[in-house]
């Protein structure tokens, strides 16, 4: 995700997380659509034991309910893939292959949810579920929306920690850069503009000990919400948006603000 000094505000890298709390997949482009997350985003999740979500008449739930980086960083030491046509999920750890579903089958949700109970085994509090819903995004906020993360924040928040930080601590869907540290604080409550497409910005990120957990390792090694709050007193770090005008979008887009 580095970016050239002086360059116009643009979309640097696009990720989306298929499964909540495992690795995220980065995408040469996306189609957005009004009032949508991205396709397949925090499509599925993993329930924590008995489980309160109800896939006939799916609400958004606390992210407590499931497995999260929050509490379960061991979750990072897997890396995993999806594709969109079957909808198979593969699993790496140490890079080697250890297992493969197809989630929409219950044959291979059931691979999947036996292997999450060995490797999970000290952090579940009952056997873990898969649980998805046509439509429905698990994603941390109730409102159907994209994550949206400023490099230059990134880059700022490491120069006061004085040491680098991964830009995927924070798990969004667009990073965008080329602007001033802090500028999308400024973009609350208006539009912006990312290539053909529009979204309205509504709501500040609050940080949770997520962040604190290395996407590669798994190691709870920072602070970050700590961090945010002696420096800056607040512990927001990135914003939400919601799409109102779809259109396709990829790496180099321009980013105005209306």
């Amino acid at each position: 995700m580095q970016t050239p000094e002086g360059s116009a505000p643009h979309l640097s890298a696009v990720y989306r997380y298929p499964v909540k709390g495992l690795t995220p997949e980065r995408l040469e482009s996306v189609s957005l659509a009004p009032g949508q997350t991205l396709p397949f985003d925090r499509a599925y999740a993993v329930e924590n034991g008995p489980g309160r979500f109800d896939a006939n008449t799916p609400r958004h739930l606390p992210k407590i309910n499931f497995l999260m980086l929050m509490r379960d960083e061991r979750l990072a030491t897997l890396q995993s893939s999806f594709d969109d046509r079957t909808e198979t999920l593969v699993i790496v750890r140490d890079g080697k292959p250890v297992v493969r579903g197809q989630l929409n089958t219950q044959l291979g949700r059931q691979l999947i949810e036996q292997f999450i109970a060995a490797y999970m085994k000290s952090e579940l509090r009952g056997a873990p579920k898969i649980v998805h819903a046509q439509g429905h995004s698990f994603s941390d906020v109730a409102a159907k929306c994209v994550h949206i993360v400023n490099l230059a924040s990134v880059r700022e928040l490491a120069r006061v920690l004085g040491r680098q930080v991964d830009p995927l601590r924070f798990r969004a869907n667009l990073y965008l850069d080329g602007m001033a540290p802090w500028t999308e604080f400024g973009w609350l409550d208006k539009a912006i503009d990312i290539g053909p497409t529009r979204l309205q910005v509504f709501a500040r990120t609050q940080r949770c000990e997520a962040t604190n957990v290395d996407p590669g390792t798994g190691a709870r090694n920072m602070a970050i919400p700590a961090e945010l709050m002696r420096a800056w007193g607040h512990q927001d770090f990135g914003i939400y948006a919601k799409v109102t005008v779809g259109g396709v979008v990829a790496a180099g887009a321009p980013v105005v603000c209306r």
